[in-house]
C-alpha cells in the first residue's frame, strides 16, 4: 500500500493510496484508541470512491462512530479503465433499458457478476493492507457496507472473508451465483429494498433476503427508486455500532 495523498479536515483524515493496481482511499478519525472498527464501503455502479454521498455517509462513520472506512474503486470506476467486454455490457444494458427490453435485468447481473469475480480479491488485498497498519490492527472487528453492484461484490466477498463479521446490502440483482454466495453468509445482515425500484424488482430481493442463513438478519423496505436513499434518518438502524463491538463471537460460513 502507497499513500499518495494526505489531507485532515473536521475530524477526519483522508489518505488516498494504491495497491498494486488498486486506487482506494481510507478514512480515519484524528484521534481516538487504536483497534477501532472498520468499515468496507463498497460503491455503487457508475459512481467511484469518492462520490460526493459516498464520502459523506464515511465522513459520518467516522465522526460519529470513530470508524475507520476504506474504500477501493471497483473494475472500471473511478481511476480504472474499463475492459472492451465491460463498455460492451454497459453499452447493451443502457439500450435494453431504454427500449423496455426485460432483457436489461440479465445484462446488468452478468455484468455485476464479473466486476464481482475481480473484485473480491481485490477487496482481499485491501484489507491485508489495510489491518496491517499500526493504527489499525490485524484484530479489529470489520464491517462490509454497499448497495447495489457493490452487492454484488460484498455478497461472495463476504462468503469467503471470515474476517467480515457484519455487513449491509441493498438492491443487488439476483442471479444464481449471488444467491449461492449468499447461502454462506451467516453472519448479522441488514438488507435493504426501495419498493418502487425498476431496474431490479423487490422479488429478487426477498429471494436473496430469504437465501441468507443468518438468524440475525433484518430487512428494510422503504418506497423508493433505485438510488434513491431516505437521508431523514428512518434507515438509521445504528447497525454497525450494534453488531461490531461483539464481532469476534460472529461466524461467516
Amino acid at each position: 500500500m502507497k499513500f499518495t495523498s494526505q489531507t485532515s479536515s473536521n475530524g477526519v483524515v483522508e489518505r488516498t493510496f494504491t495497491l498494486g493496481d488498486l486506487t482506494g482511499v481510507l478514512w480515519s478519525p484524528e484521534s481516538g484508541p487504536s483497534g477501532a472498527p472498520l468499515i468496507l464501503a463498497g460503491h455503487p455502479g457508475g459512481l467511484d470512491k469518492k462520490a460526493p454521498t459516498h464520502v459523506a455517509r464515511a465522513h459520518a462513520a467516522v465522526t460519529r462512530d470513530g470508524f475507520h472506512v476504506v474504500s477501493i474503486d471497483a473494475p472500471g470506476h473511478g481511476d480504472r479503465p474499463r475492459s472492451t467486454q465491460d463498455l460492451r455490457w454497459i453499452n447493451e444494458f443502457r439500450q435494453a433499458r431504454a427500449d423496455g427490453n426485460p432483457a436489461f435485468g440479465r445484462i446488468l447481473a452478468d455484468y455485476c457478476a464479473s466486476v464481482a469475480a475481480r473484485a473480491v480479491p481485490e477487496w482481499q488485498a485491501t484489507i491485508d493492507a489495510v489491518v496491517a497498519l499500526p493504527e489499525i490492527g490485524p484484530a479489529v472487528p470489520i464491517g462490509y457496507v454497499g448497495m447495489s453492484m457493490a452487492s454484488a461484490i460484498g455478497i461472495p466477498l463476504t462468503a469467503v472473508e471470515p474476517r467480515i463479521s457484519a455487513a449491509r446490502f441493498g438492491w443487488a440483482s439476483a442471479h444464481d451465483a449471488l444467491l449461492e454466495a449468499a447461502k454462506r453468509v451467516a453472519i448479522p445482515i441488514e438488507y435493504l429494498i426501495p419498493l418502487s425500484d425498476k431496474e431490479i424488482p423487490r422479488e429478487f430481493g426477498f429471494e436473496l433476503f430469504d437465501a441468507f442463513p443468518s438468524e440475525d438478519k433484518v430487512l428494510l423496505a422503504f418506497p423508493s427508486a433505485h438510488h434513491q436513499v431516505p437521508t431523514d434518518g428512518r434507515l438509521d438502524t445504528r447497525f454497525f455500532p450494534r453488531h461490531l463491538s461483539h464481532a469476534d463471537s460472529n461466524t461467516a460460513g
